[in-house]
C-alpha cells in the first residue's frame, strides 16, 4: 500500500507541475511571433534551448538523486520552474524570453529523477505501468493546461505565465507535504561522481546492447515528436487560421488520448503483447499521425490525426522507458534514466531547430514529414534488431 501511495503522490506532483507547463507551451510560439516579432526559426531556437539545458543537467540531477535522494531534487527544481514562469510574464524582448527558457530547462531536468522514483517503488513486472503514470501525468497536464492557458491568454499572455508559476508552486507545496523519499536504502551504494556530463559513465552504459538500443529508439521518437513542438501551434495559427483557444483544444485532445493510453490502456496492452509488438504498433500510429498533421484540412481533421499521434506516443514512451529501467542496474536507476533523459533532451534540441528551419525555409509540411520519416526508422530498427540474441538474453 505504501508503494501505491507513493506512486499516487509522484503522479499528482508531476501532473500539477505539467499543468503549468501545458498552459505555456501552446501559446509560447504565438506570443513570440505576434507580440515580440520573433521568426519561426528563432521560435525553434527558444524551444531548443530549454532542452539543451536539460541535456546538460538531466544526468547530473539523476546521479545526485541516487546519492542524496529523489525528494530534495524534485522540490528544488519545482521552485526553479515556478521562477522561470514569473520571468516569462515580464518578457518584453527575445533575451528575457530566452533567459526564462534557460531557467525552465534546468527546472525541467527533474523528469529522470521522477522516473527513478517510479523505479524505486515498483517491481520490474509493473515497471511499464509505473512509467505510464509519468506519461499520463504529461497527457493530463496537456489536457487541462492548454485549455486554461487559452483562456488566460485572453486576459494577456503574462497571466498565462502567472498561472503556470502558480501550478508549479502548488506542486512544490504538495510534494513538500506528501512526497516521501523513495531512495533511502540506496544512498550509500551510489559512488558516482557529479560531473556535468560523465563521458566514462556514458560509455559504460552504452556498452550494454539492450540499454543502448532502447536509448537509440527513445532518442529517435523524441526527435520525431520534437520537430513539431514549436511548429504545431504555428501550423494552426498561420496555415489553418486557428485561434489560441483552438490550438489549446488540439493540445488538449492529444493530451487526453495520451493520458488514456499511458494511464490505463498500456497496463492491459503490456499484459497481452510483447514489448517488441508494442513498439512496432506504436511506431505505426505515430508515423501516420505525424505524416498526416499538415493535411488534416480543418479543426476536426487535425484533431483526429492528433489523436492517432497520441495513441502512438502513448504506447511507445512507457514501453521503451520500462525496458531501459529493466536493463539498468538497480543502484543506478537515477543515473541511467537521467542519461536517457539527457539524450532525449538533445533530441529536443535538434528537433525544434530543424522544425523551425524547415518550416520557414522549406515549407510547412517538412517538420511533420521529417518526424514521420524518422518514426519509420524506429519501426525498421525494431523489426530487425529487437529480435537479436543479445537483446533477448539481456531481457
Amino acid at each position: 500500500m505504501k508503494n501505491k501511495a507513493s506512486l499516487t503522490v509522484i503522479f499528482f506532483t508531476v501532473f500539477i507541475d505539467l499543468m503549468g507547463f501545458g498552459i505555456l507551451i501552446p501559446i509560447l510560439p504565438t506570443f513570440a511571433s505576434k507580440d515580440l516579432g520573433v521568426s519561426d526559426f528563432e521560435i525553434g531556437f527558444l524551444i531548443a534551448v530549454f532542452s539543451l539545458v536539460q541535456f546538460l543537467f538531466n544526468p547530473l540531477l539523476g546521479k545526485m538523486s541516487d546519492k542524496f535522494g529523489r525528494r530534495p531534487l524534485i522540490l528544488i527544481t519545482l521552485l526553479l520552474t515556478a521562477a522561470s514562469y514569473i520571468i516569462f510574464s515580464f518578457a518584453a524582448s527575445f533575451l528575457v524570453l530566452f533567459l526564462s527558457r534557460l531557467l525552465a530547462g534546468f527546472g525541467g531536468s527533474n523528469i529522470g529523477v521522477a522516473q527513478a522514483y517510479i523505479a524505486d517503488v515498483t517491481h520490474k513486472k509493473d515497471r511499464a505501468k509505473g512509467m505510464g503514470l509519468i506519461g499520463a501525468a504529461f497527457g493530463l497536464g496537456f489536457v487541462f493546461g492548454p485549455v486554461i492557458g487559452g483562456f488566460l491568454s485572453k486576459l494577456g499572455y503574462e497571466y498565462a505565465g502567472y498561472g503556470s508559476a502558480a501550478f508549479s508552486f502548488l506542486a512544490f507545496i504538495f510534494a513538500f507535504i506528501f512526497l516521501p523519499e523513495s531512495n533511502t536504502k540506496k544512498k550509500s551504494e551510489s559512488k558516482l561522481g557529479f560531473k556535468l556530463f560523465d563521458w566514462k559513465f556514458t560509455k559504460e552504459t552504452i556498452k550494454n546492447p539492450s540499454v543502448s538500443l532502447m536509448m537509440l529508439l527513445f532518442f529517435i521518437i523524441v526527435f520525431s515528436m520534437a520537430n513539431i513542438y514549436g511548429t504545431f501551434a504555428i501550423l494552426g495559427y498561420k496555415h489553418y487560421g486557428f485561434t489560441d483557444i483552438q490550438n489549446s483544444y488540439l493540445f488538449g485532445i492529444i493530451g487526453i488520448v495520451g493520458a488514456i493510453m499511458q494511464g490505463g490502456a498500456i497496463r492491459s496492452l503490456s499484459k497481452i503483447f510483447t514489448d517488441r509488438t508494442l513498439v512496432l504498433t506504436g511506431s505505426i500510429f505515430m508515423m501516420l499521425g505525424l505524416g498526416l498533421l499538415p493535411y488534416g484540412g480543418n479543426f476536426t481533421g487535425v484533431g483526429i490525426v492528433g489523436g492517432v499521434l497520441a495513441i502512438g506516443t502513448g504506447i511507445l514512451q512507457p514501453t521503451l522507458l520500462s525496458m531501459i529501467s529493466k536493463f539498468a542496474p538497480s543502484t543506478q536507476q537515477g543515473a541511467v534514466l537521467g542519461l536517457n533523459q539527457s539524450f532525449a533532451s538533445f533530441a529536443r534540441v535538434l528537433g525544434p531547430l530543424w522544425g523551425g528551419f524547415s518550416y520557414e525555409f522549406l515549407g510547412y509540411e517538412f517538420p511533420f514529414l521529417t518526424g514521420a520519416a524518422f518514426t519509420l526508422l524506429t519501426f525498421i530498427i525494431t523489426l530487425i534488431f529487437l529480435n537479436s540474441s543479445k537483446v533477448k538474453e539481456s531481457y
